[in-house]
């Protein structure tokens, strides 16, 4: 299943690339503007030393630190709402075919943002307490105590990866709850867990090549001025395009895959269903017969 979850999420992002920029070059187009504001904004007065304001170091205890700070968490925050607003329109476009305007934003989005807030909360709420239980079990139990404790976030991402088909249900307007995304997703957890694991490393090695591909590019024009704004702005905005293009294919492919073995499942039941249904009516045919055949014979007996 692990095989059938990555080749699956790998074949869709490679082929579905394309669609990908066709449904959500809108939002990119935003973030791109989003960030060389906030770049102009935070460029020092000797140019960005990494290349990017949301790599650059916030120096403590001076007076524009809280003010870096604050535009800093305003674009994590647009970078994420932008993002995730791309993944959905990503799977509405894979999965329904939808082609809407390129900056569509509406209640889908919201049930999607506090939907993925509530994984989030719920890995959290997971993972500390197996953590704690794990520190305690290290000094008692040598080896098993540490084999526990990096465990522990394996098992807590299984456990959101289980529930975590509401996020392409609310995008697609399918009002899964996570119960019954817990019961889809039954005997597939592990798989979930280590492709996210998988795709979380393809995406660190995405966003590397990313900054090496800028790199090149900041070698060629100067650290301060319009291009070096630019440049600093393509960081968070292409970093942000690799994780939803990757994470995006995946939850796109998990919930395919889950409605899938659940049609078939159903398509099973009403098969035994309909073959049931035929046999009782053939008993039912077989059982008038002999009552004719019955009557019959009495009928032939009393003639005679």
């Amino acid at each position: 299943m692990l095989l059938v979850v990555l080749s699956r999420t790998l074949d869709l992002a490679r082929k579905r690339l394309a669609t990908l920029f066709a449904s959500g070059w809108g939002y990119m187009l935003l973030l791109v503007l989003l960030n060389v504001a906030i770049s102009s904004a935070l460029m020092p007065a000797e140019g960005f030393t990494t290349g990017s304001y949301m790599m650059e170091p916030i120096v403590e205890g001076t007076e524009t630190a809280e003010r870096e700070a604050a535009l800093r968490l305003l674009a994590v925050i647009a970078n994420l709402l932008a993002g995730f607003s791309i993944g959905v329109a990503y799977l509405r476009r894979i999965l329904l075919g939808r082609r809407e305007f390129p900056l569509a934003f509406g209640a889908r989005n919201f049930r999607v943002a506090w939907k993925l807030a509530v994984l989030a909360l719920f890995g959290v709420l997971i993972l500390l307490p197996l953590v704690l239980i794990a520190g305690v079990l290290v000094p008692l139990l040598g080896p098993f105590g540490i084999f526990a404790l990096v465990a522990a976030p394996f098992v807590a991402l299984m456990l959101v990866q289980r529930i975590s088909l509401v996020l392409p249900a609310a995008a697609l307007d399918d009002d899964m709850t996570f119960k019954e995304s817990w019961a889809l997703t039954r005997g597939i957890g592990w798989a979930l867990a280590v492709a996210a694991l998988v795709i979380t490393l393809l995406a660190g090695l995405g966003v590397w090549i990313w900054s090496l591909v800028l790199m090149v590019l900041g070698a060629l024009v100067s650290d301060m001025g319009a291009l070096a704004q630019v440049r600093s702005a393509l960081f968070p905005m292409g970093a942000m395009v690799i994780v939803t293009w990757l994470f995006a294919s995946l939850h796109t492919t998990a919930y395919a895959l889950a409605r899938e073995r659940f049609a078939a499942q159903a398509g099973l039941k009403a098969a035994e269903l309909a073959e049931a249904e035929v046999r009782r009516r053939k008993a039912t045919r077989e059982t008038a017969a002999r009552a004719v055949d019955a009557v019959r014979g009495l009928s032939d007996k009393r003639r005679g």
